[in-house]
């Protein structure tokens, strides 16, 4: 073989070496013994021996003050790294960013000499001991520190001190996350549009764009490439139409949408889809079909959180407490670190009459996730059901922010205002939420419910409801609504007949409780009976419910009284035995009605 072959042969074979080096069996022993000592915490990082790391690393740090001349600055530099990262994995943040800001310190340091110091009391360092951490990936592991501190102005100067070109997607990721939360949309925007750049199926950044108000048309030329590329993508386009629809607060559209990508055989009972359609169900007030859907996508996945917490408030409503509770269980035995848990059992407090402790259970969600906007109504309801109508204020206007196209967030702000008298600012409120997220059902009810509370008002309030009533005729706050304004102008019959047609499709506890007094009203005793008893099957723990009823017993039982005192008369015995079993009875009522009232 002629020398000139022989010499490039060698070199081609160097060269595959080190390309496959990564993927060749261990090195024997005689090699591993050339090793240093800072290879082998490496290896053991890599390895995810995070403990063992933490341990040898604190103790080489230690060796190092001691003897600065021990390790060389790069050496340094790597033992910083893995020490801190040891540190973040056993989530001792502070601490972390400690050793990070050392390690950084230490790598300016290093940069301004272009030699590498050759290290004493250690063997020569291999090759691999100079492929020092990224000083990016320091910044990023530093940022997701402060964020798990909450310290979010510390995170996104820490990123933006890396200069634009140099981000990868996942920093601008958490940089457009940051941004928004910090109400900063114009660089929040340019951050996402940056990841969609890099990323064209980074479906989380689309979401975030759209929540910014960005246009989907705009959005979807982003990953216009891509589907016409990529095979099996051509639902991405409807998908984002959707998300755009939901974001708007379009939620009839949206459903609509979100409904023909389902059907489609390859997304058929998708979770992510079920969830979203339940959510929308919920948004647009239609909260049987909002339970059907959670329930389909938990059967599809029993270990669901993400949902779960608006799922048991409905159930909760429902007075479905015992299943509550079961889910609460169940979502804790999944994990205790997500808000979900801590709100579904806050629900069952909170209509369980245990104010206190919903308000609890509702900051420790917050505490594990301040965007939880579940979380946020929960401790705002609990906060004004205990007086504290301020603070409750404060809550609801953050769950406002977080999510300006629910309006069960301006239904809680709405109602603190009128439990502290400020009619006027209800009336502001309700009417922006009418000019902004149109005239539907519920927006047309929420500006009659305040109008209901001024008589100068009351007519509009009647033809507002008309008009929630000709679009949905089932929507139930409507029915509730109207039912009120016809007891106010004692229109029994035609409240009576609302009510029937109202419940024609469907079921609800306070639906049959009002029916049962407007029937009281016109002297129909055994069916306001039925009615009451219906809506305490719906819901055992609703109080008016079982006051009906008991108002009902103590009219009914002087006539009783009179009917057997007569037939003691004609018999001329047993008087005292019968008065002595009636006090019986009523004490009995009586003790079951202070039992219920303690719930």
């Amino acid at each position: 073989m002629d020398p000139g072959d022989a010499a490039i042969l060698e070199s081609s074979l160097r060269i595959l070496y080190r390309l496959f080096e990564s993927v060749l069996p261990p090195l024997p022993a005689a090699l591993r013994s050339r090793m240093n000592v800072i290879d082998h915490v490496r290896d053991m990082a890599a390895a995810g021996l995070h403990s063992n790391v933490r341990l040898l690393s604190s103790l080489l740090l230690t060796m190092s003050n001691n003897n600065p001349e021990l390790f060389s600055p790069p050496q340094k530099y790597q033992l910083l790294v893995y020490h801190a990262d040891s540190l973040f994995h056993d989530k001792e943040y502070r601490n972390a960013v400690s050793k990070y800001t050392m390690a950084l310190q230490q790598k300016k340091a290093l940069s301004k000499t272009s030699k590498v110091r050759p290290s004493t009391g250690n063997s020569a360092s291999t090759p691999q001991s100079q492929c020092l951490p990224s000083e990016i990936e320091v910044k990023y592991k530093m940022a997701e520190c402060y964020t798990m501190l909450k310290q979010d102005k510390d995170a996104i100067a820490i990123l933006d001190g890396i200069p634009s070109r140099q981000r990868t997607p996942k920093i601008n990721m958490m940089l457009a996350n940051l941004y928004k939360k910090a109400g900063q949309e114009r660089p929040s925007v340019t951050s996402y549009k940056e990841v969609l750049r890099q990323c064209p199926l980074a479906l989380d950044a689309i979401l975030g764009l759209l929540s910014l108000s960005v246009k989907g048309a705009e959005v979807a030329s982003m990953t216009m490439n891509v589907i016409q590329t990529v095979p099996n993508l051509d639902w991405l386009s409807v998908w984002i139409k959707a998300y755009a629809f939901v974001h708007t607060g379009d939620n009839s559209r949206a459903i609509n949408t979100i409904c023909s990508l389902e059907k489609k055989s390859l997304l058929r009972d998708n979770v992510d889809l079920l969830g979203s359609l339940a959510d929308l169900y919920f948004r647009a007030g239609d909260n049987k079909n909002s339970v059907l859907k959670f329930e389909q996508a938990q059967m599809l996945d029993p270990y669901l959180i993400k949902g779960m917490d608006v799922y048991g408030y409905l159930l909760a409503r429902e007075g479905r407490l015992e299943d509550v509770e079961n889910l609460g269980c169940r979502l804790f035995n999944i994990s205790d670190q997500h808000a979900e848990p801590w709100v579904v059992s806050g629900c069952h407090s909170f209509y369980s009459k245990r104010y206190s402790r919903a308000l609890y259970l509702g900051a420790k969600a917050i505490q594990l996730n301040s965007n939880s906007v579940q979380a946020l109504l929960l401790k705002g309801a609990a906060l004004r059901n205990m007086g504290r109508v301020q603070e409750a204020i404060i809550h609801f206007r953050e769950a406002i922010r977080l999510a300006p196209c629910r309006l069960d967030c301006y239904e809680g702000l709405i109602e603190c205002y009128l439990a502290s008298n400020s009619i006027r600012e209800a009336m502001v409120m309700a009417n922006n939420v009418y000019k902004t997220l149109g005239a539907n059902a519920q927006t047309l009810t929420l500006l009659a419910t305040v109008c209901l509370e001024d008589p100068v008002t009351q007519e509009k309030a009647k033809t507002l409801l008309d008009k929630a009533l000709t679009q949905r005729p089932d929507y139930i706050k409507a029915v509730v609504k109207k039912a009120e304004l016809l007891s106010r102008e004692q229109k029994y019959e035609d409240g009576i007949a609302l009510l029937r047609n109202a419940l024609a499709n469907q079921s609800d506890c306070v639906l049959h409780r009002i029916l049962g007094d407007f029937l009281v009203a016109v002297n129909e005793y055994q069916e306001a009976m039925d009615q009451y008893s219906i809506a305490l099957s719906l819901d055992p723990n609703d109080q008016k419910s079982l006051e009906g009823m008991q108002k009902m017993e103590k009219e009914e039982s002087p006539t009783d009284a009179t009917q057997e005192e007569d037939v003691d008369d004609m018999e001329g015995s047993g008087e005292e035995g019968d008065l002595e079993g009636s006090d019986s009875e009523a004490a009995q009522w009586a003790d079951q009605e202070q039992w219920f009232g303690m719930q």
